[in-house]
């Protein structure tokens, strides 16, 4: 018994300086909360950022899509108001002395990149040095709205009527006949020349060029045909206020329908007049 007590009594010792070498435990516990304290507040502030950021994005998205909203409905205003512009525009359009056309429109797409303000008004116009003709182009502004802007849209018109067709190749300088034409369905905007509707605008008259199968007859294909040569005998009527002589005359150039041919009459004096047929010559006095 004496023994175990002195080894209690060493041991407990021993205990002792080997508790008192470790020193005192609380300060150590009381910096590991801390730590964990810090990290919590760490880990608790970056998930309410966290949350904080997700609501600003969705926020911006919801700004973004609303702005993009808004881009859209003012490029569905401009097509609509386009198209109804255009309609009512071409329904008054249609060259002189043309017959009936059956007119139509197609509205091209705005810039892709383009991204227009709202606007209550928008004002469509034709530009300088545009017409409502084939493949061309229309404005578009904004007349009603905080930011004012101005786009141009494509735009396709089409004018549908009858004309004079190629049926054969005819070659140039040949004198075209009711043989070499069809009467057909063309659209008449495909070209800004006009269409030569009227047969006594073609028929005897010589082509400018090579023409094919298909080809509507439209000006500058055709002129009028040579009716006389040099040196040919030609009636000259020579006219003015209150009087008209005829005489003969002899032609000093070649005679072509509606063109000037000079002539020598019969006192030697040269005149120049237009060349109403094959064998007559206006001189006006």
């Amino acid at each position: 018994m004496e023994k175990l007590e002195s080894f209690n009594h060493g041991n407990r010792g021993g205990l002792g300086a080997h508790l008192e070498a470790f020193g005192d435990l609380r300060p150590l516990y009381s910096q590991s909360t801390a730590i964990n304290q810090v990290q919590n507040l760490k880990t608790h502030f970056m998930r309410t950022a966290l949350r904080c950021i997700s609501v600003v994005l969705m926020y911006a998205g919801g700004l973004g899509g609303a702005a993009r909203a808004q881009a859209l409905d003012a490029g569905a205003t401009v097509a609509r108001e386009s198209q109804v512009w255009l309609d009512q525009a071409l329904a008054a359009t249609r060259p002189q002395g043309a017959a009936p056309l059956r007119m139509s429109v197609t509205v091209g797409a705005l810039d892709s990149r383009l991204t227009l303000a709202p606007c209550a008004a928008v004002e469509p116009y034709v530009p300088a040095g545009m017409r409502l003709w084939g493949k061309t182009r229309i404005g578009v502004r904004c007349i009603d709205g905080n930011t004012r802007w101005n786009v141009f849209l494509p735009v396709q018109v089409h004018a549908f009527g009858l004309a004079w067709v190629i049926r054969g190749d005819v070659a140039a300088g040949r004198v075209l006949t009711d043989d070499d034409v069809v009467q057909t369905e063309v659209d008449w905007a495909l070209d800004n020349q006009a269409i030569l509707a009227d047969p006594a605008l073609w028929l005897g008259q010589t082509a400018t060029r090579a023409l094919t199968t298909g080809q509507a007859l439209r000006q500058g294909m055709v002129r009028p045909a040579q009716v006389f040569q040099a040196g040919a005998t030609v009636r000259v009527l020579a006219q003015g206020p209150g009087f008209v002589v005829s005489s003969d005359g002899q032609a000093l150039s070649a005679g072509v329908v509606g063109a000037l041919a000079r002539v020598r009459i019969d006192n030697g004096r040269i005149l120049s007049g237009i060349v109403l047929d094959m064998r007559t010559v206006r001189v006006d006095m």
